[in-house]
């Protein structure tokens, strides 16, 4: 019996939810859906394990005083579903992320401060799973965004969770049991190489035999995920710095190696001289121990067009 439940969450201010959550890239589909932002609500279908529920999000108040109102519909849900929807959706959203230290650390820095002024509010969106951020970053490995966009949707669409709430069709990215048996062949007719096909493969059944689906890294020093996640195959550094950032939340990631980000910096603080990927790294200190935020603010002013793309 479809039911609908009502919940809350104050997110750690300032939190400006249009800029976290209404981002561009989501599908315009009207017959496939995995996350909207429409009228000032942001939708998704949420995987709570044995059931789904659709959430639509909206706030209230200013970013310093920001509320989120959450409205869950779904089978039979309850209100310990409706605790676990508030959880997934505090992550995903990162409205548990304390942004006052990046902010006090960026004075030094007149170019990232005038980013941070720009995108005030502005939270690090988070993935549901360790899971879910490795496949992720192995579909982008070497391709545009909008590409990996592409392939992801596709990817989704074919093999995501899925669930149909007032005619519209809504979907959660693929469970590792759905991708652990995957054929490489069927994988390959989404866009996918033979060499990404096998690698999500394997990082799907890799997930189903580690001691908790990657979850366990979570506890683990960022050195040690590196080497974890580095020993499976088809993950080089890239893809475990981008797991830091966009699965683990660890504050000092850096995907060195990124063209778009090494362009950015190139084009921000070098007047769109070529810069290489240890010089790169080299300048990044300056925003250590939050270069993940300073990465994630670098690419808000790349997607909103305050710095020419690649």
């Amino acid at each position: 019996m479809e039911t609908t439940i009502e919940t809350k969450i104050i997110p750690l201010p300032p939190y400006d939810f249009e800029l976290t959550a209404g981002q561009p890239g989501y599908s315009r589909d009207q017959e496939f859906k995995t996350e909207d932002y429409v009228a000032g609500a942001y939708i998704r279908l949420l995987d709570l394990g044995d059931k789904v529920a659709l959430a639509s999000v909206r706030s209230s108040g200013a970013a310093d005083n920001a509320e989120l109102s959450v409205t869950l519909t779904g089978d039979d849900l309850a209100d310990a579903d409706a605790q676990r929807a508030a959880a997934q959706l505090t992550w995903l959203l990162g409205c548990n992320q304390d942004l006052r230290p990046f902010y006090d650390s960026v004075s030094h820095d007149p170019i990232l401060a005038a980013v941070v002024n720009d995108f005030y509010g502005y939270h690090n969106t988070r993935t549901a799973s360790v899971f879910e951020a490795l496949v992720q970053a192995v579909m982008g490995q070497q391709i545009a965004t909008a590409v990996a966009r592409v392939v992801r949707n596709l990817l989704i669409r074919r093999y995501g969770v899925r669930a149909t709430v007032r005619g519209q069709d809504w979907y959660a990215f693929p469970r590792a049991s759905t991708l652990a048996t995957a054929e490489v062949a069927d994988l390959r007719q989404l866009k996918l190489s033979v060499r990404k096909s096998e690698y999500i493969q394997g990082i799907a059944r890799a997930a189903l035999d580690s001691p908790d689906g990657f979850e366990e890294l979570h506890g683990l020093p960022d050195a040690e995920v590196v080497k974890r996640m580095m020993a499976l195959r088809g993950v080089g550094n890239w893809t475990a710095q981008w797991v830091l950032v966009r699965a683990l939340a660890r504050p000092d990631g850096f995907p060195v190696g990124d063209l778009a980000l090494r362009r950015t910096v190139s084009r921000l603080y070098f007047d769109g001289a070529e810069i290489t990927d240890a010089e790169l790294l080299d300048f990044s200190t300056r925003w250590s121990p939050w270069r993940s935020y300073a990465t994630s603010y670098l690419f808000a002013a790349l997607r909103a067009g305050r710095v020419a793309g690649p």
